[in-house]
């Protein structure tokens, strides 16, 4: 048994001030700093007033550290499973795009057989295109654009969480209807043209969640609400890319207003740029410059992101009324219950996997632990 004392631990409705928490490969118990001796451990992290919360999980991750999930390659997911611990993720979904059909498949056999030992948990894959609109691809390539197709992708279901498609595309929800028999699999809008009235009757057919909201989607008018309408007039959860540049900082709190911040899930959109140095690389086999900012294609396209999701969370935190611990749950509670895993990950509670970062005010990570072992640490 291990122990980390003199925390302040963010608990789902509560932050337990000065306590320890005694874990091994799962939580065990939480109980007060003095209360430790009591405990046969074999270390004993002092966390010095920081915070200790749940790991966090990001749902919309292509890439980091150089490498992307359509290398379709050990190395690369490793790599990624590597870097992005130094942010607090302890859980993620890689994320596809839109490309020949071989090579997505090659993605999602490699991320099925891979076994990431020394990084972030692969819970899952979140399936971006080819199942979209070509009005609003973003940075996908419009040559692999494709109608909605069950035969493509019913081989992979049982490691798919997430599919953002457009609904307008899928005739009579003929591919919703096959797709909703699987539980496990998440049906989302994103990257579509849906009027009001389609988005909605999606919503009322199936789809419960928004891949990054207000990006690549019809707009909200007053005339002419779009999937953005849709999604204020709904209960669905909901992505927010908080990097300031996807969506004006000024914009968050309302946005967690309308939506309600149980339902709001902070994601980065990174691709392989994310914690690398400014310079050109590669999205969906096109060319992206990337500067201290943003990642964009050639025509100026926002081409993904290169947000940390520790700083997602600090941009929250310093741009909204809500607290620490409303908006950590926007990196933990919310993207497990979304993808159906919280009776596994995504909060502090004895059972659970002992996936854990430690963070100060700024959201500096110093520790992230995974299983009880820790992966990274800032000495």
């Amino acid at each position: 048994m291990k122990a980390i004392v003199n925390g302040k631990i963010i608990l789902e409705d509560r932050i337990l001030e000065d306590s320890a928490l005694i874990y091994d490969d799962k939580i065990i118990n939480m109980v007060s700093n003095y209360q430790v001796r009591e405990f046969n451990l074999d270390s004993i992290i002092d966390a010095k007033g920081d915070y200790v919360s749940a790991g966090f999980i990001d749902l919309h991750i292509h890439g980091s550290g150089g490498y992307d999930t359509m290398d379709g390659t050990y190395e690369a997911q490793s790599m990624i499973s590597k870097t992005i611990i130094k942010n607090g993720v302890t859980s993620y979904l890689p994320t596809t795009m839109s490309m020949p059909k071989e090579l997505i498949k090659k993605a999602l056999h490699n991320i099925r057989n891979i076994h990431i030992k020394d990084g972030a948990k692969i819970v899952g894959v979140h399936l971006e295109g080819p199942f979209i609109n070509p009005k609003f691809k973003g940075a996908q390539n419009e040559d692999y654009i494709i109608k909605p197709d069950y035969d493509f992708i019913k081989d992979y279901l049982d490691i798919i969480r997430i599919i953002t498609y457009a609904p307008e595309m899928d005739e009579k929800f003929q591919f919703m209807n096959k797709v909703k028999k699987h539980e496990n699999v998440v049906l989302s809008m994103g990257h579509t043209d849906a009027s009001f009235e389609e988005a909605t009757k999606a919503i009322e057919n199936g789809v419960n969640y928004v891949t990054h909201a207000f990006n690549a989607m019809s707009g909200l008018h007053h005339r002419n609400p779009g999937v953005v309408g849709a999604l204020f007039s709904s209960d669905i959860y909901c992505e927010l890319i908080a990097d300031t540049i996807h969506v004006h900082k000024g914009l968050f709190e309302a946005f967690i207003d309308i939506n309600k911040k149980e339902r709001v899930i902070l994601v980065t959109d990174s691709m392989r740029a994310g914690c690398m140095k400014c310079g050109n690389y590669e999205l969906g086999g096109q060319r992206v410059i990337v500067d201290e900012n943003s990642a964009r294609l050639e025509d100026n396209t926002l081409a993904g992101s290169i947000l940390r999701l520790n700083e997602a969370v600090e941009n929250i935190k310093d741009n909204t009324k809500y607290d620490i611990r409303e908006v950590v749950n926007m990196v933990t509670v919310n993207p497990a219950k979304a993808i159906g895993l919280y009776d596994k990950i995504g909060s502090i509670r004895i059972g659970k996997s002992a996936d854990l970062v430690i963070f100060d005010e700024n959201i500096t990570i110093s520790k992230t632990i995974i299983n009880g072992k820790t992966f990274h640490e800032v000495v």
